[in-house]
């Protein structure tokens, strides 16, 4: 009787042991399942589909800070294109002048000011200068702020008689302003200045 006893004991034990480990294993399973759903879900958050032509897009949400050099060197790309693509066309100028001086300060109106001032627009619209600029590439600190740059770009001047070949130069900062229509990435560029704009070659037609 003693030994039934026994064997009843331990048989309760191993069964309590195993139901111990079923619950403990149930438990990790369940949370991992409730963290592996918030997971997916704060995945599925980040994940936005933009229409485009009648199709689904899907994109990804980063935060900014992850996006900061990309957005940037994009901004800074296209002051410089609004700045300095120019067609021979008072109107043209100034539309595309004024796009550019949303996405900097007074440092940049200067700039364009003492352009003006020296009669450089009308240059161009009197002798049909096209001009335009390529950015080669945008150094950027992002370990100061306001954030640093420099811009190394070449600049076409193309007359009816030749095509002149510039290497241009800038530096300035970036900071923080809020997003808009005029200024989508939310920076503004202060103490704006052309370190370098000199002739590199010259093609006649």
């Amino acid at each position: 009787m003693f030994s039934q006893l026994k064997n009843i004991d331990t048989a309760f034990k191993h069964i309590r042991l195993f139901s111990y480990l079923l619950i403990a294993a149930c438990v990790l399973i369940s949370g991992f399942a409730i963290y592996k759903s918030y997971q997916s879900s704060d995945n599925y958050k980040n994940h936005i589909y933009i229409l485009a032509n009648g199709k689904a897009l899907e994109a990804y949400a980063a935060d900014r800070k992850d996006n900061i050099p990309v957005e940037i060197r994009d901004h800074v790309k296209m002051f410089h294109h609004y700045f300095f693509t120019l067609d021979p066309d008072d109107k043209e100028i100034q539309a595309t002048v004024t796009k550019a001086l949303y996405m900097a300060d007074e440092s940049a109106k200067k700039a364009y000011d003492d352009l003006k001032e020296a009669g450089y627009y009308n240059n161009l619209v009197s002798g049909n200068i096209n001009q335009t600029v390529e950015v080669d590439s945008v150094q950027v600190d992002i370990n100061q702020y306001p954030f640093y740059f420099k811009c190394y770009a070449t600049e076409k001047l193309v007359r009816s008689t030749s095509t002149i070949t510039r290497g241009l130069v800038t530096q300035g900062y970036l900071r923080n302003v809020s997003r808009s229509d005029n200024n989508p990435h939310g920076f503004l560029i202060e103490k704006w200045e052309i370190v370098n704009n000199q002739d590199v070659s010259t093609v006649n037609k």
